[in-house]
């Protein structure tokens, strides 16, 4: 390191990107990028081709390559959950008090 330059800052993540980075609606970012994840490791697995995909799911072949490439935009959490029935996967919503002591939270867990 030179004289004049800082020190390199390394500050510890929330564990949301979204969060992180200040977006507006962190926690619901966080979520539909882990219901994308799922939806693409999906694609991946059966390896489907995006137009294949795209009859699957109802939607033009460039509105999965935009999903594929992370563009959440006109993505809503249900449209994603229909995406997840149409490839063969249950969704399951579970509500439940907050763990004790902890702030209540929004999650994605796949199995």
């Amino acid at each position: 390191m030179k004289k004049d330059e800082e020190p390199l800052r390394i500050e510890e993540s929330s564990g949301n990107v979204f969060a992180d980075l200040g977006l507006k609606n962190p926690e619901e970012l966080f979520a539909k990028a882990e219901l994308v994840h799922r939806i693409c490791t999906i694609i991946a697995e059966r390896k489907l081709t995006q137009l294949r995909a795209a009859k699957l799911l109802g939607i033009d072949q460039p509105k999965v390559s935009a999903l594929m490439r992370g563009k959440l935009d006109g993505f809503s959490t249900d449209r994603l959950f229909r995406f997840l029935n149409a490839l063969g996967s249950d969704v399951e919503i579970i509500i439940r008090p907050a763990r004790l002591g902890e702030e209540a939270d929004t999650r994605v867990v796949t199995a």
